[in-house]
Formats: C-alpha cells, structure tokens, sequence
C-alpha cells in the first residue's frame, strides 16, 4: 500500500478535505453517527471528484506473518489519505495512536482525526504526517 502521492498533492487533497468537512459540518451540525458523517464526508468528496472509499480493510501483518486480524480505516482519498471520523464528546489520546497505526501499516504518509461533534470544525481536525508525530 505504498503512497505515491506527491507532497504538493497531499497537501492540496488535504485542503480540499478540510473544505469537505467544514461543509458537512455546516451541513448536519454536532450530535449525530459517525456513520452519518463518514458517508457525507464520502459524498463530498466524490461531488469534488476525488476518489474515496469507505470502510478500508488493513490485514495485519506481523514479522511477514498474516495474523488475520483485520483493521478498517473509516475513508482512503485517492488510495494516500487516511481519514478517521469521530463523533465524541471528548477525543482520547487512543484515538491518535490508532490513526497512526493505521499510517504506519498502510505505509501512507497523511492522515486526518477529524471529531464532528465540536461546536466550530476547526476545532475538531487534526493532521499527521507518518513518520514526523
């Protein structure tokens, strides 16, 4: 699952995806399903023509070994974006390490934690960089 994205183009999908949350946001307000805001966001991703899919699975893998475990990453933007949608009253560090997990076994080099339930959304996106947290 190696990124093959450029920075230049990480950074303007990033903008573009902070546009996107804003807007459902705007749209649906705090309070509501993580599921509800994984799918707008999806929608406005793809009204902007980018290519996302929901529900990514991750194998894990352990020294080459298939543990058959899996892990699902919430939205993948064109196949080098990981987002990780929140609907939480309070953001727990856990939240943090699992994006990071799943940046680190992707070998993705972005990734949001995006919490919809704040009252402004800027409050609620944070952006990390594999390999730099």
């Amino acid at each position: 699952m190696e990124n093959i994205l450029s920075t230049e183009r990480l950074n303007e999908l990033g903008g573009i995806i902070i546009e996107c949350c804003i807007e459902v946001h705007k749209e649906l307000g705090p309070g509501l399903l993580e599921s509800v805001y994984v799918f707008a966001l999806m929608k406005e991703l793809e009204m902007r023509g980018l290519n996302a899919r929901r529900n990514v699975p991750i194998k894990l893998y352990y020294k080459g070994h298939d543990t058959g475990k899996e892990y699902e990453i919430d939205l993948l933007v064109e196949d080098g974006i990981i987002i990780e949608a929140k609907s939480k009253e309070q953001m727990h560090p856990i939240f943090i390490a699992q994006l990071l997990s799943h940046l680190k076994l992707t070998e993705k080099k972005l990734g949001y934690l995006v919490n919809f339930n704040v009252p402004l959304m800027k409050q609620g996106i944070r952006r990390f960089v594999n390999g730099l947290q």
